[in-house]
Order: structure tokens, then sequence, then C-alpha cells
């Protein structure tokens, strides 16, 4: 979703830097303007204007990062946007591809006594739809487990070789979950969190089978993509 129509521009940056560091990029500026789809000197008169209000600090080599304050804030939105997802799958039976995009304008809205309501509706979730970690749940008053479960995953692309590898779909990054046909065409090949599916690189990417709603399938994925599906070995 761009920032374009935003209820909370800042808070929206925010958690795109949040989401950068989760997939191990480099917080940019040209990152943030590709993401959000904004131009350079938009994206740069809102950085400093956020520099200026103590939330994120731009370092020498131009990469951003997040004040204490600018964390804080980061990681309140994120935990209402996934929160928001479960509730929209869980809940209300959204389709999987589409909540992504509803979440969006849910996490500016979201006060924090519906969020603790929220942890107690959906019995404490620790992922999203989508696999990726509810951050924050701590400040909410929910127990956390520690680190069990936290496996080193790795991009889908990077395991992908000429002999096909049976590997277990972790999770699925923000930028990806952006665009509902992708999404539909991973859910349809059977790339979900805790599903098995079978790869082998392509020409193009990565080949992708699975068990999808309709029985086995096939799909190619382009390597933008396969790039940001995370699994691990069998």
């Amino acid at each position: 979703m761009t920032a374009h129509g935003l209820i909370d521009t800042t808070e929206m940056y925010l958690r795109t830097i949040f989401e950068l560091e989760e997939e191990g990029i480099v917080p940019l500026r040209a990152r943030i303007a590709e993401r959000l789809q904004q131009s350079g000197p938009t994206v740069s008169q809102t950085v400093a204007r956020m520099e200026r209000d103590g939330l994120v600090k731009v370092q020498g080599d131009r990469h951003l990062s997040m004040t204490d304050l600018g964390r804080t804030l980061a990681i309140r939105v994120m935990r209402k946007h996934r929160l928001a997802e479960c509730l929209l799958t869980q809940v209300i039976g959204m389709p999987w591809e589409e909540v992504h995009i509803e979440a969006c304008r849910w996490e500016h809205v979201m006060s924090e006594s519906v969020e603790t309501r929220l942890v107690g509706l959906l019995q404490n979730p620790r992922f999203c739809p989508h696999g990726n970690p509810i951050p924050g749940l701590d400040e909410l008053g929910v127990p956390q487990p520690g680190s069990a479960g936290d496996e080193m995953v790795s991009p889908m692309v990077t395991l992908a070789g000429p002999t096909a590898v049976s590997v277990v779909v972790r999770r699925i990054s923000e930028q990806v979950q952006s665009d509902p046909a992708v999404m539909l065409k991973l859910k349809q090949v059977g790339i979900q969190p805790g599903r098995e599916v079978t790869l082998a690189a392509s020409d193009n990417g990565v080949r992708v089978t699975g068990d999808g709603e309709v029985g086995s399938a096939t799909a190619e994925l382009p390597r933008d993509v396969a790039s940001h599906v995370f699994v691990t070995r069998r």
C-alpha cells in the first residue's frame, strides 16, 4: 500500500523502516521511496521532519536508524497491523491474500484497549497469518515463550538448485503481501506458513510444487518474489 491517503504517514514510514530491518535490508530513503511509491524529495522532506521530531537519525553512510521513541512507535504500529490481520482472517473470514492492505488502514486507528481484547479473543497469537512474529506483545501483558520455534530461515531463492529440495514455508515478507494477485498465486500453490513445498531453480527464478486449494500445483516464481518467501529445510 502506498503512503498516499494514509491516516498517518509518519507511522507508515516507521513501519517501513521496521520491515526493512526485519528483512535484513539496509533502511535507506531510496528503499522507502520504492516501497511507498513516493518521490525522492517527498521522502527526504518527511525523513527530515521525523529526524527533527526525534524519531529517526540519518547516519553518516545515509542509512536510517530509529531512536528509542521511533522504535517504540514502529513496534506498536506493526503489532496493530498483524493483530488486525489475525482478526480479519480468523474472525471476519477475509481472504488470506487480501488482509494486508485492509490491515494497513486498521493499524492507524486501533486503540491499545482494543488490542488487549483482540489478544484474548485470538487466544494469544504470536504470528500473523503470513508467519511473521507479532512484536511488542509484552507491552500488552502477554508473556512471551522465549525463542522456541525461531528457526534459522532462508529466502526461498537461496535454497533452490538444480535438484528438487523439500522445504517448509515459515513466513512471507510485508513487501510481497502488498500485491493480492501475487499472494493469491502463492496460496494456490500451497505457499503458506507451515506448509511443505518442493523447490527447484528455473531460468527466471524458482519452480515451486505444493498442495494448493485444488490439489497438487506448480508455479514459477520470479526471483524478486522468491527472495521474500522465507523457508526452512525439511
